[in-house]
């Protein structure tokens, strides 16, 4: 696909949105970021859809679709202009990298603002998301976010009690500082 189709920031707004309808509990909520996405994509004249059962994010260029919202196989005149991204489970390990530094710059933000017991939170959630999930902060959704808090955290992280009593405040700083919202995970 050429990089011009979809831009990677629209891709990842795309990815972000899908997670936050797929893990939201009020359906006009689950709407609302459904539409937003869609709209971003249709600027480029593509559409987005997710396929539930594997957990993908699906986009293809809008001459695909009939009348009927179907994508009409005839119409397709290259199959890499179609975009799957996977929603769930790890990224490419050559990613990693980029993840990293990414999500670190988040967690360097929240130590200069809020000190070593919240770093030391948010590290271990970057740490977490980058190691077992390849992705950046602002990408988690509800499932990665509840795994961590009741699985990771308390066997990997070896936390104090202080930094125990912060994580959820810890987890709110984080996001905050990626400029989004802690998916609703309890």
């Amino acid at each position: 696909m050429p990089e011009s189709e979809l831009p990677e920031d629209v891709l990842s707004e795309a990815e972000r949105l899908t997670r936050l309808a797929r893990d939201a509990v009020d359906p006009d909520e689950a709407e609302a970021y459904r539409s937003a996405r869609d709209d971003i994509v249709s600027e480029y004249e593509f559409r987005a859809r997710h396929r539930e059962e594997d957990d993908v994010l699906v986009l293809h260029p809008d001459e695909w679709v009939d009348d009927d919202g179907v994508v009409d196989p005839t119409e397709i005149d290259d199959v890499d202009r179609g975009i799957e991204r996977p929603l769930s489970g790890a990224g490419e390990d050559h990613e990693w990298g980029a993840v990293e530094e990414h999500n670190a710059a988040y967690v360097a933000a929240v130590a200069e603002e809020h000190g070593a017991d919240h770093a030391a939170n948010a590290r271990a959630f970057a740490d977490y998301l980058g190691n077992h999930y390849v992705r950046r902060i602002e990408m988690a959704g509800a499932p990665e976010v509840r795994e961590f808090v009741e699985e990771y955290y308390p066997r990997n992280a070896w936390p104090t009690a202080e930094q125990r009593s912060l994580l959820p405040e810890s987890l709110e700083l984080l996001f905050d500082a990626a400029d989004a919202e802690v998916p609703e995970y309890s």
